[in-house]
């Protein structure tokens, strides 16, 4: 499951770095929820960041581990460093992303994005 689920993943990921919005639009569930630093985002806000364009110029996927949760589901958890478009220096967030088979199709229904800032958690 792990290796299904972060081929998709990084279908995602190619998706902001082309600026695919069809792409993005079809691994994402209808009620997709997105916790970021910025607050809640539902599939329209995440899908309409790429009416620009490209979001994202680079990216590694690292550290990589899955809880399945169910038969047709799981957390995928990872270190993205990546580098948005237009700037030069490269970012660090964990990433928690549950994805869900839902009529056969292996759809991503929420996503957590956690800058790594080193700061103690209290």
């Amino acid at each position: 499951m792990q290796t299904r689920l972060l081929d998709l993943e990084t279908r995602v990921w190619e998706a902001l770095v082309s600026g695919d919005s069809g792409a993005d639009d079809a691994l994402l569930a209808d009620d997709f929820i997105g916790v970021y630093p910025d607050g809640f985002a539902g599939k329209d806000a995440h899908v309409g960041q790429l009416d620009r364009g490209s979001t994202v110029a680079g990216y590694r996927l690292s550290e990589v581990q899955l809880r399945q949760t169910s038969g047709v589901s799981g957390l995928l958890i990872y270190r993205a460093d990546y580098l948005r478009a237009g700037r030069e220096i490269w970012e660090v967030m964990l990433v928690s992303s549950l994805w869900e088979c839902r009529d056969g199709a292996w759809i991503n229904t929420f996503s957590q994005d956690t800058p790594l800032s080193g700061a103690n958690v209290p």
